[in-house]
């Protein structure tokens, strides 16, 4: 456990008991995303992917999560670029992950910032957060999962109209629409509310929080048998009946 930097990567890891810490800290270019950033995501995940854990991942400057990708970098890619899923691929890798997700956004989450919010499970932000997805004005898309999670998410017309316009969605908007689950006043109030957010999720068995994640992400076509094979999984499972028989006892001495 404890606190590493990683200076050169603009990422910060700090390892809790059940869960991992990890900001974005890349201020000077608004935590904007770049292959340095990518490479170090694709190593929290083999982390996380290798020993599971709950994942907060946040913005390491106060009233910033992430201006979008590096678009000095994005100005100079090409076909193959575009084909490679620089992005793409490490947000994939991201909603994948086996144990859930939680990102806490303050200020701008744009372009790629809005993506890379989008591919965690749980949002939580502030009221002065906003999000976008500027792409079309660039002479893009939206090409690191906004076209397929942002109708998940808000809906499909909904979701066609911020794409087409890039209109930004404010806090209390986002709140409204399903784009985020907790809208916190201050800043201060961002990461005890997101860390309380994942207590709360702790609480439960992480078996059945893992096959639960699975499930729900899992394609129409895979249910119901994915959830059968998946309950009779957990139905054999020591955790499951000690935490049964718990609750029988505490509701006899009720």
């Amino acid at each position: 456990m404890g606190e590493r930097g990683e200076g050169v990567t603009g990422l910060r890891i700090d390892e809790q008991a059940d869960r991992v810490v990890a900001m974005l800290d890349r201020p000077e270019k608004r935590n904007a995303i770049d292959v340095d950033l990518v490479q170090a995501l694709h190593e929290l995940c083999a982390e996380l992917e290798a020993r599971p854990r709950l994942l907060l991942l946040t913005g390491g400057a106060e009233g910033i999560f992430a201006g979008g990708a590096d678009i000095g970098q994005l100005r100079e890619r090409d076909r193959l670029d575009a084909l490679a899923a620089i992005n793409s691929a490490v947000f994939t890798r991201i909603r994948a992950l086996p144990m859930p997700t939680v990102v806490a956004v303050d200020g701008p989450a744009l372009g790629g910032g809005a993506e890379l919010a989008y591919a965690c499970d749980l949002r939580v932000c502030t009221s002065r957060a906003f999000f976008g997805q500027p792409e079309v004005r660039l002479g893009i898309l939206a090409g690191a999962g906004a076209t397929h999670r942002l109708p998940a998410l808000v809906g499909e017309a909904r979701a066609k109209e911020l794409l087409f316009t890039g209109r930004r969605v404010d806090a209390a908007e986002a709140l409204r629409i399903g784009l985020v689950n907790q809208v916190v006043t201050e800043p201060a109030e961002l990461l005890p509310a997101a860390h309380a957010l994942l207590d709360e999720v702790a609480k439960g068995s992480a078996l059945a929080l893992r096959l639960t994640k699975l499930a729900v992400d899992a394609p129409a076509a895979a249910h119901p048998h994915l959830d059968l094979v998946s309950q009779a999984v957990l139905f054999e499972d020591e955790e499951k009946h000690r935490r049964m028989t718990d609750f029988l006892e505490r509701r006899s001495r009720s």
